[in-house]
């Protein structure tokens, strides 16, 4: 059985293992019914880890024992990305770097539409991993998907990252276009959440 989280043991604090704003928004609105006050690592002063796994498993891993660690309560990280099949599953775990060192994610989707060229094949997916660790170095591991189609030229303002390039099955809005509570349904993000909060934070 999965570790739980106990919001009494760290005041409900939660360490949220990225730097990314966006993300750590997402995080938030998924955990705000379970009494956890999350908390960024840029808030905290924690260094972003290099992301040296081969999986986005290895990556969330290796993030939040850092960051529960660095903040000596339960860290939570997210390692996701988009998995495009014309280019073998690029930028996959590499989807940040794509957006460079000033993390540009126009770039990032230019890149990976030259890069698809006149691809037939448009499928992709966006994948999201999640660890959950805790000072003692315990972590349970979860991971959810989503399929959908890459368009080009990018559309919508909501999203983040790759959101604009991605309309999700069943979908004709990309990521970028849809409200944000609708996106938060159908993610790979909330894929993701509905197995770790079942199994680490409801009550039963």
């Amino acid at each position: 059985m999965a570790r739980r989280f106990d919001p009494s043991a760290s005041g409900g604090k939660l360490a949220i293992a990225s730097h990314n704003p966006g993300k750590v928004r997402e995080i938030g609105a998924l955990l705000g019914d379970f009494g956890v006050t999350p908390v960024s690592a840029g808030e905290l002063g924690l260094p972003e880890p290099e992301e040296t796994g081969q999986t986005f498993i290895d990556n969330a891993k290796l993030k939040a024992l850092a960051a529960a660690e660095g903040a000596n309560v339960p860290a939570l990280a997210d390692d996701s990305g988009l998995a495009v099949d014309a280019l073998e599953g690029a930028p996959g775990v590499y989807s940040a770097r794509w957006a460079g060192p000033e993390k540009d994610f126009s770039l990032a989707m230019e890149r990976v539409h030259e890069a698809m060229a006149d691809s037939i094949d448009r499928t992709g997916r966006f994948v999201c991993a999640l660890a959950l660790a805790w000072p003692d170095g315990h972590c349970e591991v979860f991971q959810g998907t989503v399929e959908g189609l890459i368009v080009w030229p990018p559309r919508g303002e909501k999203g983040f990252g790759y959101d604009p390039i991605f309309v999700p099955e069943g979908y004709e809005e990309t990521f970028g276009e849809m409200d944000p509570s609708e996106k938060h349904a159908v993610s790979h993000r909330a894929a993701a959440f509905k197995k770790l909060v079942a199994a680490c934070f409801e009550s039963g």
